[in-house]
């Protein structure tokens, strides 16, 4: 069979001949899947240079989720973040604990794309929030980047009546089917929070002063839930001590260590059942044996490898 590995890392990744993983007997706690679609998301680029935590052998086989078919012909979407090889393989040997079906008639591709930046917002509202009303109001700051737009999908198919973004491009935030937009300005501090009005979850994807700004701006005495989520725009934030005490402010980070990947676990079915709920995402399809062509190629849509 073939996979798509680095054998130095940072280098760019080839498609080669691998062993083809044996079947798992029928009484395994691990199940076989023919991959048909795996995405190309910022942690598999990260792994690829070696500087993240997770890639820690040579050679290294890319990915780290995809759809495929298991030996009975259930279609499903399935995890390697437990295990020591990717998705980048024509077959993967994935533990079944990291495996749900999909719903049918799902666009393989589509789910490839979508399920890792979904994962961010549904586990920050599934684990990193504690009793939401009824028709709860959320704030995502950063709105417009790739998880930011499946987050408004994500936060309306869990009960939120009122979905606010934040971006800087009004004409992006507009079309996303927001209830409101906010423009965010330069400099940060003169984006105008003043028709906020109360926001029970902010979802952060940005960080820095925007994230200050906005915190600084709530004039409500309800509580509001802030869950960091991403750090689009810096790794560090001033905050006033004096804004902590006088705000009715709980703040969590949703990723992995906050959430454990044994609650991921019991969330992964209920995520993919709700891929039918999303809208669609801009995507360019390449097959992964043209990885080596397509790897350096920039694009804003999310690139998701066929097989």
């Amino acid at each position: 069979m073939h996979a798509a590995q680095v054998t130095q890392w940072g280098e760019t990744p080839k498609y080669v001949e691998t062993p083809k993983p044996e079947l798992p007997s029928t009484d395994s706690n691990a199940i076989q899947i023919e991959v048909q679609a795996t995405g190309l998301h910022q942690l598999v680029r990260a792994r690829v240079t070696g500087t993240h935590y997770s890639a820690k052998t040579l050679p290294h086989t890319l990915g780290i989720d995809g759809v495929g078919v298991t030996t009975s012909g259930q279609q499903v979407y399935f995890s390697t973040l437990a295990i020591p090889y990717g998705s980048y393989s024509e077959f993967v040997n994935v533990p079944r604990a990291d495996v749900a079906p999909l719903p049918e008639g799902v666009d393989a591709v589509q789910v490839a794309a979508a399920m890792n930046p979904m994962l961010s917002s549904w586990m920050a509202l599934r684990t990193r929030t504690t009793n939401l009303p009824p028709n709860f109001s959320v704030l995502i700051l950063g709105a417009t980047s790739a998880s930011g737009k499946i987050a408004i999908d994500v936060a309306r198919h869990l009960g939120a009546k009122r979905v606010i973004g934040v971006a800087r491009n009004l004409s992006a935030l507009q079309s996303l089917g927001l209830d409101e937009a906010i423009q965010m300005q330069d400099p940060v501090e003169n984006t105008d929070f003043s028709n906020l009005g109360h926001v029970d979850v902010i979802l952060d994807y940005v960080y820095g002063p925007i994230t200050a700004h906005v915190l600084g701006s709530l004039k409500t005495t309800q509580l509001v839930q802030f869950v960091q989520v991403g750090t689009l725009s810096t790794q560090v934030m001033e905050l006033e001590g004096a804004l902590l005490r006088s705000k009715n402010l709980i703040m969590r980070g949703s990723g992995p260590g906050a959430w454990t990947m044994e609650r991921l676990r019991e969330e992964l079915p209920l995520m993919a059942q709700a891929t039918k709920a999303l809208k669609r995402i801009d995507v360019k399809v390449a097959k992964l044996s043209d990885i080596e062509s397509v790897w350096d190629e920039k694009t804003k849509e999310r690139l998701v490898f066929i097989l």
